[in-house]
């Protein structure tokens, strides 16, 4: 069975709603949570873009049983792994074992505030494997010294560690990502539901680990709306991970997809509230080998019909995948 999953959608919300909303998924019957870490919403229309790790610790402490995770957070621009480190062994602490750490190689809508530039995507899952290095030294204890192709630590440690370090999740798009998080995660993390990921990851020994995906969905009893606030807000989604994580900002993605119709997002995300086209969308993943799926609910101010409607007919449809 396929677990199902509540997002906390950072660039469509913020800090004090989207605790609110993973309380109410909680209630709902979602079986786990992630959150996405953004300094910039993909469209303005989205309007939100709060500190996801601020959030986390709220959240922790706001839920009792729903497990956390980032999806995804970017330990190599924005953030120094060292510091990565310390803020995932808190909000395990917090969460009392409950927090997974998603990362990735980052898009440049996020990174590129810190003015360090833009490199090869080479270059990012490089660095991305040097700083999972120097993450999992300072998870194991100890005073860490460390100086590399990309990164310098000097002396560093962690004083407050939980006894079960946080399970590390990478996010694959292809051949050398499936590799890097083969090799080192816990966990993979994908946005499409394509088996030939699951498939690499495995080879490079992967096998019978966790595979997380996520789905965006908008829910809405009136279908036209739905369509409408997806078109608004989600087009984006369509462009694909190569696009996606070379644009600089939310003006570049609106010029990006200007000619993409409502019909061509509607055909790419369930709306509506029909709930077996729900299900016909989460099937490709359950198919494809993923064990859990994370949902998101397009549309801030959409979230609390959503999670009654869900908590009522969708996650019960969704249980006999």
């Amino acid at each position: 069975m396929v677990q199902i999953g509540y997002t906390m959608m950072t660039e469509q919300a913020g800090p004090r709603e989207l605790v609110s909303h993973v309380v109410g998924a909680e209630r709902a019957g979602f079986d786990f949570s992630v959150i996405s870490d953004h300094s910039f919403p993909w469209l303005a229309s989205q309007g939100h873009a709060p500190y996801a790790w601020s959030v986390l610790g709220a959240a922790a402490q706001a839920t009792a049983r729903i497990p956390l995770m980032t999806y995804v957070t970017c330990p190599t621009f924005r953030y120094h792994p060292a510091v990565i480190a310390q803020k995932a062994a808190t909000v395990q602490l917090l969460s009392e074992g409950r927090f997974r750490l998603g990362l990735g190689s980052g898009e440049n809508l996020n990174e590129h505030v810190v003015g360090a530039g833009w490199p090869a995507a080479h270059v990012r899952l490089e660095m991305l494997e040097e700083a999972v290095g120097i993450i999992r030294s300072l998870f194991a204890g100890g005073y860490v010294s460390h100086h590399g192709t990309h990164f310098d630590v000097e002396n560093a440690k962690l004083w407050d560690l939980p006894d079960e370090q946080p399970p590390i999740g990478i996010a694959v798009s292809g051949d050398r990502s499936c590799e890097l998080a083969g090799r080192h995660a816990d966990l993979v993390i994908a946005t499409e539901p394509k088996p030939e990921l699951l498939t690499a990851f495995d080879a490079y020994g992967g096998a019978g680990k966790p595979r997380v995906g996520q789905l965006p969905v908008c829910y809405d009893t009136d279908r036209g709306a739905a369509v409408a606030r997806a078109h608004d807000q989600f087009r984006w989604s369509l462009g694909g991970w190569k696009v996606n994580a070379e644009l600089p900002g939310p003006a570049s993605f609106a010029q990006a997809t200007e000619h993409t119709r409502p019909e061509d997002v509607a055909g790419a995300i369930p709306c509506g509230d029909d709930v077996e086209a729900f299900v016909e969308a989460v099937r490709p993943y359950a198919e494809a080998g993923f064990t859990e799926v994370a949902l998101v609910q397009i549309g801030g101010d959409r979230q609390e019909p959503f999670l009654e409607w869900a908590g009522s007919k969708l996650l019960p449809a969704l249980r006999d995948l």
